[in-house]
């Protein structure tokens, strides 16, 4: 047991060590004596973090538990190319990293820079079912875009592929990740192989099958810790729209881009993505076609999400009203390219656009008005009940939240335990009762609390 404060471990001296060795020698009291480990030089069994409440953690708690129990201080030092002193200060909360320091030292981690700044869990709160599907997505986006297919027989036709892509969406929807790395590892590689022969209208439509692909696979990278690999295969999707001429996917996918910024903490650059996109295909609400009347309501809900974080009320209601009004024009939900906007869509994002306001009795008012349809994706059903969570939490409403919490963590138990906010929630209701909140966690089989 470490004695990091007064009375941890009960034995006099054990404290006063500690002050007395310094911040890199640390005792440890066993069987009531205490003995002096070098955490520069010696590994140490780190304390148990709460992947859940990942957000919540000092950016120096979670470069040493990204470090672990087999590389020492010294050793990710060496393997980062930077000085002890600067890891040592990096784990003590010792000023400002520089963002050179902090690449290095992802790179060293192998993860990513989102991950030491809270903005996403890490990989070792994964399944090994989930991590073997991130491998294989990642071969699959990088072999893909190097023309690594090396199949035996002619790669699918572009009707096969358009089948194979719309269970793409169902796996992705329902946060199916196994299932999800498999398809898209065919889509991606014998699409690819497929382009490079295909002329005219069928090289268009395997473009924007391909373009789609990509995008869930930068979608699912990003909700599973891993932003450059997002962006790699969002660049990907990119490029391949472009070519396709497809002006509202291209917009769909500058959304995700929008996405991939507020995940990362760049608030400002997710909002001047949405912006320019919706710029390029604003609509003339009386006569717009459907696509693009889609494409500008998904942009400006992009634009209100991100413009609530940085907590500007009134840009976050003038872009929610233009979301508003093209989702009435569209008149029902729609689904396009993956993506879903509409009636619900604006609604319901409206819900979480107040809750990160801190307008939680205008949260739960809108939520009361909401009706979440049968086909609504599992995902977006469960993204919206954590806001509600949150809502009812700030509200008292704490046997309420408890119960929405529980609803979704049985739901969706995979996908949620690669979300912060479950973990907010749990500390909230861990104030009113520790062991209620431990209950929930043993229930839905993700620890909430430490």
């Amino acid at each position: 047991m470490l004695a990091s404060a007064a009375g941890t471990c009960g034995v006099e001296g054990c404290t006063e060590a500690a002050e007395r060795f310094g911040c890199s020698v640390r005792p440890e009291c066993i069987d009531g004596r205490n003995y002096h480990r070098n955490a520069a030089t010696e590994p140490e069994q780190p304390a148990e973090v709460n992947v859940s409440n990942w957000a919540d953690l000092s950016n120096g708690t979670r470069i040493k538990h990204l470090r672990g129990s087999d590389l020492t201080q010294q050793g990710l030092a060496d393997a980062a190319g930077v000085s002890l002193a600067l890891v040592q200060k990096a784990e003590q909360d010792r000023g400002e990293l520089s963002v050179g320091s902090l690449l290095k030292l992802a790179h060293a981690l192998k993860t990513d820079v989102a991950v030491i700044l809270g903005q996403q869990a890490p990989r070792r709160g994964m399944s090994r079912g989930t991590r073997a599907a991130l491998r294989r997505l990642s071969d699959a986006v990088h072999d893909s875009a190097l023309g690594g297919w090396d199949g035996i027989a002619e790669p699918s036709t572009l009707a096969e592929l358009s089948a194979a892509h719309d269970q793409v969406y169902s796996a992705y929807w329902q946060g199916d990740y196994g299932k999800l790395s498999e398809l898209l590892a065919r889509v991606l590689l014998e699409g690819t192989a497929r382009y490079g022969q295909a002329t005219g209208h069928e090289r268009e439509r395997l473009g924007a099958v391909l373009a789609s692909a990509y995008q869930f696979a930068s979608s699912a990278a990003i909700l599973l810790g891993q932003r450059d690999l997002a962006l790699s295969a969002l660049t990907s999707a990119r490029r391949l729209a472009e070519d396709s001429g497809d002006a509202v996917l291209g917009a769909l996918i500058e959304s995700t881009l929008s996405w991939i910024h507020l995940r990362s903490a760049k608030v400002p650059r997710a909002i001047a993505v949405a912006e320019r996109a919706a710029l390029r295909i604003e609509p003339s609400f009386s006569k717009a076609p459907r696509p693009q009347l889609f494409g500008y309501g998904r942009l400006m809900i992009s634009a209100a999400v991100a413009a609530s974080r940085q907590g500007d009320a009134v840009s976050a209601d003038d872009y929610l009203s233009q979301a508003h009004a093209a989702a009435a024009r569209l008149g029902h939900d729609e689904a396009l390219y993956g993506t879903h906007f509409g009636p619900t869509a604006a609604n319901t994002e409206a819900v979480g656009i107040a809750v990160a306001l801190g307008n939680y009795g205008r949260a739960l008012k809108l939520a009361s008005r909401t009706e979440l349809p049968r086909s609504m994706p599992k995902l977006a059903r469960n993204r919206y009940k954590l806001d509600v969570a949150l809502a009812q939490c700030e509200t008292k409403l704490y046997d309420r939240a408890a119960d929405t919490l529980i609803e979704v963590g049985l739901d969706a138990p995979e996908w949620v335990r690669h979300q912060a906010l479950p973990g907010v929630i749990g500390k909230r209701l861990a104030k009113v009762s520790t062991a209620r909140v431990r209950n929930i966690s043993e229930l839905i089989g993700v620890p909430l609390i430490t």
